[in-house]
């Protein structure tokens, strides 16, 4: 059985013992405050016009996110309706999480060494998906790939957006931090 009162995920201990003092002597940190670190990990599943059809879809969607992220999903809702669409305001479409300390630790490892070498034909993720600001945005075709989902009680196949956000202030200290923890770029 786990010990969770003294355990630390693999890369939040990878991070403070090696990462730190690399970010630091490569970038020339004058205080260790200044150094990046990650802030949290927004995922999100949108249903769209599935959920229209079946109010269900948005539910099943919910909790596949809260499979994979092992912490609640929330729903979330249309904000006004869109007649065009068949959207009505305050319905279901889709699911989100946001995780912070170590389950987002163990969430990114997870992302990298387990679920990203499973996806078909996979060169990398692209380098160039940072916001300005130090914030890594890419996402999965399929939700398939996380071996928390059982492939047989899938009625669909969501996609998802996954949005890295850290302390980094500018693309390239971000994109060195992800680095560091092995974030496969093909850029």
């Amino acid at each position: 059985m786990l010990d969770t009162a003294n355990y630390t995920p693999r890369l939040k201990s990878e991070y403070t013992s090696k990462v730190r003092a690399a970010m630091k002597e490569e970038f020339g940190y004058k205080n260790d405050m200044q150094i990046p670190k990650l802030d949290k990990i927004v995922l999100n599943i949108g249903c769209g016009a599935q959920a229209v059809r079946d109010s269900k879809k948005a539910k099943s969607a919910q909790e596949d996110l809260t499979t994979i992220a092992g912490q609640k999903a929330m729903t979330t809702r249309a904000k006004k309706s869109i007649a065009g669409f068949r959207v009505r305001e305050d319905m279901p479409l889709g699911a989100k999480v946001t995780l912070r300390g170590d389950k987002m630790y163990e969430f990114l490892d997870r992302l990298i060494t387990v679920a990203m070498p499973r996806i078909r034909d996979f060169r990398g993720v692209s380098g160039k998906s940072f916001d300005g600001r130090g914030n890594y945005a890419t996402g999965l075709k399929e939700h398939l790939v996380f071996p928390e989902i059982n492939f047989d009680k899938i009625d669909v196949n969501w996609g998802m957006d996954i949005v890295i956000c850290t302390t980094a202030k500018t693309d390239a200290e971000a994109k060195a931090l992800l680095k560091a923890f092995n974030m496969p770029f093909n850029s």
